[in-house]
Formats: C-alpha cells, structure tokens, sequence
C-alpha cells in the first residue's frame, strides 16, 4: 500500500499544490484546511506523515502533533513554518515532532523531509516487528513442551527470572539451555539490556581472560588495540557463560572475585571497571562431581547455583515429541516453500521410538532432513532418517577411523540431496563454509567428492 499523508494549513491554494506535488511522488495524500478538520481526519483514517502548518487558527499545528500523539503515535509530523516561529518549531520537536521545513521552501526539499520521515517509521516499525519476534521466540511460554517436566521448568522460570540471581542450568546437550537462558533474559528487568553468549569450551585457554574481561593495547603480542569484554558488553543485561565446566581454574578465581565484587580489570589494565549484569551459566557435565574431584571450585559453584535449573532430556518428556516435531516441520516447509501435512503413522512410532541421544536439537535436525528429503504430501519413516552403518557399503573397514565414518557420512548425505550444498550444510546443521572445508579434507580419507 502507499503511504498515506495528511497535509494541513489554513491556505486552501497552498493545500491544493502540496497535495498535486505529494501525489505526483507516488504517495497517497488527504488534505485539509485547518486544525480542526485534521483532528477530524486522524481519527478516521491512520497515515504515515502528518504534514502540518504551525500558525493556524483557531487550532494549530501543536495542537495537530498533540493528537497525532495520542490517536497514531507512529505517525510522523512534520511542521511547515515562516522563519519568524523557527523557536517554536524547534519547540516542538522538543515534544516529538519528526522535523520541520522553514517557509518558503522548495517543493524538492518538503519530498525529502517527508521521504526522511517515511524511512524512519520503517525502520522503526521493522525494529519493532524483530523485537517482537525476538520476544515471542524466546518467551518461556513458547518453549514447547506439555510435559509436567517442562511445565517444572516454566513455573521456575516464572520465579526467578525478574530477579538477578544467578542460574545454573543444568542438562544433556541440545536439551535447550541456551533457549532458556534466552527466556529468562526476556521475561527479567533487564530485557531492554544486551544478552550476551559465550562458549567456554570454544575459546583457548589464552584467549578466554582477555574475551571475557577485555584488554589493554599492548596487553600480549598482537593485542595492537585496546578490547573491550563481553563482561563490558553485557551491561545491563544478561551474560551467558556456556560450558561453564570447561573454564580453566585459573581463570576461575578471577571470575569468582568478579562476582563477589561486581568489578573486572582488563588484561593488561590497572583500573577496575564495575559490572552490572545478571549472569546466567550452563553446562552438560556433572558440576557437583567436578567439585569433588577438585577441577571446579566450590565456592564459585556456589556463587553460580543460586538457582540451579535442571532442563530435562527429550526421553524424559516422550509426550512433548509430537508437539515439537510438528512445531520443526511447519517451520522448515516454511522456509523451503513445500507442503507437507504432517507425519504418517510408522513416522510417529518411530520418533516415539527412538532414544534421542542429541534431544530437541537432534529431533529438530531429524525433521528438518526430512522435510527436505520427503517427496510426498506425508512424512514417511524412510525419510527420517538415513539408515548408516560403517562399513556396509565397503568403504570402510570394520573399526573405520572417525574422520572416515565422517567422510562416509557427509558423502550419503550430499548423494540424497543431488549435491545441494545448501540443503547437506541444513542436514548437518553446519554452514555451507564449514561442509565445503570438510569436503576438501575428506581427500585425506578416500576417494573425494565432486564439487557441484
């Protein structure tokens, strides 16, 4: 739909050409004589730009911006005003006017206030929509899940998430933590703050102090620049340490005096930097094992279990895999542009069937392979999953290395795709980068495969 403006002023013959030249840029345009008419017409219609004089009489243009404030706050008003009122315009702005243009203008000029002014509401409205995505992606009550177990976890996170005590999640790989954590950024006080991630594990030993901390130019060699932390980078909101259980005791005493005392010193710094943040972490390990064994320190597991939550596995929730099945499918159809109407009855058995050793991130990988696969109106049981078995084919040996279980792999999986790279990477949930370097260390193993 075109725009819609609403132009304003007390000169009929000037309302008149501003409405010819507006229409000629393509916009749809309503034009009124006066204060009163326009008050009339912003509650009948909703437009993008109210274009409006100042001086009017007996209702004028501040009194125009006041009710397109309160009836399309959206809207975008714009002032047109004699360079004798410029005070007033600017006063205005101060009350929320967009902008305004300064009498006599030219006509090329008011076009690209207005265009300024249509730009703006887009991006507005555009950031308004992902926030709202954001917000309903990663609310607790869209984390699927019947189960009374799940529903555990919701009631826990309807607890604790508007205050600032730390959680440690706690669960087996792609049960959803980081989904959580999420949910618990989005329902706390801190929701209009950063939320910040990191995987503990993924970092070198080196590197992880100075991420998480920052670091002063000249710090260590190649620091040829002053870095600011994720610590810093989370102010306000929320940071979530992943893999918690990797962190090397080193460093963790500097995290543990980070909490206690609400401040970090960059590497190489002298000043200490206070914090304001809530933390959250996670891990897949046995935390209270690692204590005992002496490789995680007591009193910083005590400092990060205020609240511990424990996101149960796939198996221990067998009546949520429908519910979430269904949930990845209307969601891959979607993005792939296919129509697929569900599951069909040995499917079903067979996801209720099956263990889940990688939990909802494994089912969500299943299901999304097999909307591609599916030629059909019905998911099919051969088409959720590749049967494998190393060595079958006889391109491995009977103990194959795992490189060459990898290889194997990737290769039937390209082969069921016709060589669609984007499709295999969405399979493998691995970018299409990461598939074509392994494709080409797959020469090491055996034959290679074709480039398409």
């Amino acid at each position: 739909m075109r725009p819609r403006i609403l132009v304003v002023d007390n000169d009929a013959e000037m309302v008149a050409l501003l409405r010819r030249h507006l229409e000629t840029e393509g916009w749809s345009v309503t034009a009124v004589t006066g204060g009163e008419d326009a008050q009339t017409a912003l509650g009948r219609e909703e437009y993008a730009v109210v274009l409006t004089d100042l001086v009017m009489e007996p209702v004028d243009g501040l009194s125009v911006l006041r009710e397109a404030q309160r009836l399309q706050p959206r809207a975008r008003v714009i002032l047109m005003t004699a360079f004798g009122s410029l005070e007033s315009a600017i006063d205005a702005m101060r009350h929320g006017a967009y902008d305004y243009v300064t009498k006599p203008f030219k006509l090329p000029e008011l076009s690209l206030a207005v265009k300024r002014a249509l730009e703006d509401q887009r991006l507005r409205e555009e950031n308004r929509r992902l926030r709202a995505e954001v917000e309903r992606r990663y609310s607790f009550d869209n984390i699927l899940g019947r189960s009374k177990a799940m529903q555990g976890v919701f009631e826990q996170i309807r607890a604790v998430a508007d205050t600032d005590a730390a959680v440690l999640l706690l669960g087996d790989s792609g049960s959803g933590k980081e989904l959580v954590s999420r949910a618990i950024h989005w329902h706390s006080g801190r929701r209009d703050g950063p939320f910040v991630a990191v995987n503990c594990a993924a970092i070198p030993e080196t590197l992880l102090e100075s991420e998480l901390f920052g670091h002063e130019k000249g710090a260590f060699t190649g620091a040829d620049r002053k870095r600011r932390g994720l610590f810093a980078e989370a102010q306000g909101g929320t940071l979530l340490l992943d893999e918690i259980a990797e962190m090397p005791q080193s460093l963790q005493v500097k995290l543990l005096r980070a909490l206690q005392d609400r401040v970090i010193r960059p590497v190489g710094g002298n000043e200490e930097i206070k914090v304001d943040l809530r933390l959250i972490s996670a891990t897949n390990r046995d935390l209270p094992a690692f204590v005992r064994q002496g490789k995680f320190r007591e009193d910083l597991y005590y400092r990060l279990a205020v609240i511990p939550i424990r996101i149960p596995s796939l198996r221990e929730r067998p009546e949520d895999i429908p519910l979430l099945a269904e949930h990845f499918l209307k969601r891959a159809v979607a993005a792939m542009g296919k129509t697929i109407e569900g599951f069909d009855s040995e499917a079903l058995e067979w996801l209720h069937g099956h263990s889940w050793p990688g939990n909802v991130r494994e089912l969500e990988n299943v299901v999304e392979r097999a909307a591609t696969l599916a030629k059909g109106p019905l998911i099919t049981r051969s088409d959720l999953r590749i049967e494998f078995t190393p060595g079958s084919s006889g391109e491995l040996g009977v103990r194959p290395s795992l490189a060459e279980v990898e290889s194997q792999y990737i290769r039937r999986i390209l082969d069921e795709v016709g060589g669609d790279k984007r499709a295999a990477a969405r399979i493998l949930g691995i970018s299409v980068r990461t598939l074509q370097r392994m494709q080409a260390n797959m020469m090491r193993v055996g034959p290679g495969l074709t480039e398409t």
